[in-house]
């Protein structure tokens, strides 16, 4: 039995993702088999697909889903065959493009009854990292106070964290900005102030970057003594010594490393999800897809990766079908 797929066999530009046709695959002892009705497009994938060369086989890129549970493994427990679920996979397994996928049942969720499949296909990977972000590293809890950076406050995880920390802190949230469209984006999202990347105040506690490069020393200027920075990218040559003086803490953040390790606690990955469901179906939580566009295929995907690699994305970019 085979199912359609998009790969690719070289990197390169959004020209190498091509339409395949693959096997079903089989579940392991705790695989979902999932149908896949939307996926959405994360830098992650832009970054594989230019500078990742998959060997002998193609490789099916996509880290998150949305569908419904089509079989199961002998071990499952979470999930039973009709249930519907969105999450993000894993970096080491085949990706989300593909219309049959195999995810770790402890890394999945229930999919948000209020929303659409494509509209939750936009949450997975930037709600893990935002939730891994507040929670795992800065420890934050539901009467924590002081100020957060967002540094792109309108992109995909800066997004969720704006509201992820309106909704379960008290902290105030700060977010940057540069184009009137991302300002309004994160402050309709939440965020208490809203500022251009050079306009950060002094004296705050916590900074969440995607982009580190060139930063840390603006980074320790603005940090209070004991402040802590999330990173979330992996910038050459880091130097982090500039941090010294003020004894500021600097995490990294992967959500992928739960999956990648088989941690203890990886079935966390489960629970905030379920959690976040929870608060997108009370109304405290908002889906952040901004645009659709269309089936799953080589063609929308090239489309979708060239959104994400120029640059500019407010939110997040879905493909729903096959």
């Amino acid at each position: 039995m085979s199912m359609r797929a998009v790969g690719y066999r070289t990197a390169g530009p959004v020209a190498v993702l091509e339409d395949l046709e693959l096997a079903v695959p089989s579940p392991g002892p705790r695989d979902l088999l999932v149908r896949v009705e939307a996926v959405s497009v994360n830098p992650v994938d832009v970054k594989v697909r230019a500078s990742a060369n998959p060997g002998a086989e193609p490789r099916v890129l996509g880290f998150d889903a949305a569908g419904t549970v089509e079989a199961v493994g002998p071990e499952v427990t979470l999930f039973a065959p009709g249930d519907p679920v969105y999450y993000a996979g894993s970096i080491d397994r085949p990706g989300t493009n593909q219309q049959l996928h195999l995810v770790d049942e402890r890394i999945a969720g229930r999919k948000p009854a209020s929303l659409s499949f494509a509209e939750a296909a936009a949450l997975p990977l930037t709600t893990i990292t935002a939730w891994e972000t507040l929670f795992d590293r800065f420890r934050l809890g539901p009467d924590s106070t002081g100020t957060l950076v967002v540094l792109g406050a309108a992109g995909g995880v800066g997004s969720m964290i704006i509201q992820l920390a309106r909704a379960l802190t008290k902290i105030h949230v700060i977010g940057t900005a540069s184009r009137p469209d991302s300002r309004r984006w994160a402050l309709d999202l939440g965020a208490h102030e809203v500022v251009g990347h050079d306009e950060l105040p002094a004296g705050v506690d916590y900074i969440f970057s995607p982009f580190t490069a060139g930063q840390i020393e603006h980074f320790a200027r603005i940090l209070r003594p004991g402040g802590e920075i999330t990173a979330i990218d992996e910038p050459p040559g880091l130097d982090l010594l500039p941090l010294k003086a003020k004894s500021i803490t600097f995490h990294w953040e992967l959500m992928f490393t739960r999956p990648l390790f088989q941690t203890p606690d990886m079935v966390v990955q489960h629970e905030l999800l379920n959690r976040t469901a929870e608060l997108v179906d009370a109304g405290s939580v908002r889906h952040t897809m901004t645009s659709n566009v269309g089936a799953v295929n080589a063609a929308g995907l090239a489309k979708a990766h060239q959104m994400v690699e120029e640059g500019h994305m407010v939110g997040k970019v879905v493909l729903g079908g096959f």
